[in-house]
């Protein structure tokens, strides 16, 4: 079990311009299982993400790892809905993150083909990242992330635009890291993937975390009627 958790958010604020993007959320998480957070657009969970992760300032209340926060933000990644590609190949960009902690650049750039042949990316190596589509972006992100063995992977709407088969492989590369030991905390606006995917689910709406239970319980009966019209298709205000 992780030296990370418990993760606690004990009244955690964001504000932005004296809006209150995020909470007060308050939310305990273990070490174990795929976290979904869903809920409709505009509700805060990019923002949530951000600020369990730490690169969202907190404006009030507290977000806790069961370590000092340098060691805790060293043993995290963050893959982002929209992921930066360097200028360079994609066996520089997967390798980078290691040449940043002293690996000498060979030994980096072998790890860098195995993380490739693992994503589905080998053929690609010698290509520049900006001329990859949009499935092969994700798939240098969650290598160019996984590369470095994070306890724990935060995941912002993964295989947002994406089509079956770019989600199929992108699912299956989540599966096998979740499977490997890594921590997922996700938020996705697909529904099926939350299902397939999830061991438990954090619904928010307005910024505020209004149910919060194992996966299997919240997709058979959620407790909240904003919940409930989510899961139907409903508007949700």
């Amino acid at each position: 079990m992780s030296g990370l958790f418990p993760l606690i958010a004990k009244d955690a604020v964001v504000r932005r311009r004296g809006k209150v993007l995020v909470g007060p959320v308050d939310l305990t998480l273990q070490a174990e299982g795929v976290t979904a957070v869903i809920g409709p657009n505009g509700a805060g969970k990019t923002t949530l993400l951000r600020m369990l992760h730490g690169i969202a300032r907190l404006s009030a209340g507290s977000v806790r790892w069961n370590c000092p926060p340098d060691a805790a933000q060293q043993r995290q990644a963050f893959v982002f809905q929209t992921p930066v590609m360097m200028r360079r190949s994609v066996r520089d960009n997967i390798a980078y993150p290691l040449q940043l902690i002293g690996i000498p650049k060979k030994q980096a750039r072998a790890r860098a083909e195995e993380w490739a042949e693992r994503v589905g990316l080998q053929y690609a190596m010698a290509r520049s990242a900006l001329m990859l589509s949009g499935g092969e972006r994700q798939k240098l992100a969650l290598a160019r992330a996984l590369i470095r063995a994070p306890e724990v992977l935060f995941l912002d709407e993964p295989c947002a635009a994406l089509d079956g088969r770019a989600t199929r492989e992108i699912e299956e590369i989540l599966l096998g890291a979740a499977a490997a030991g890594t921590r997922l905390i996700m938020s996705t606006h697909n529904m099926g993937q939350a299902r397939r995917l999830a061991s438990e689910v954090a619904f928010v709406l307005n910024g505020r975390i209004h149910e919060f239970s194992a996966a299997g319980d919240f997709f058979d009966g959620p407790r909240r009627p904003q919940a409930d019209a989510f899961l139907r298709g409903d508007i949700v205000e």
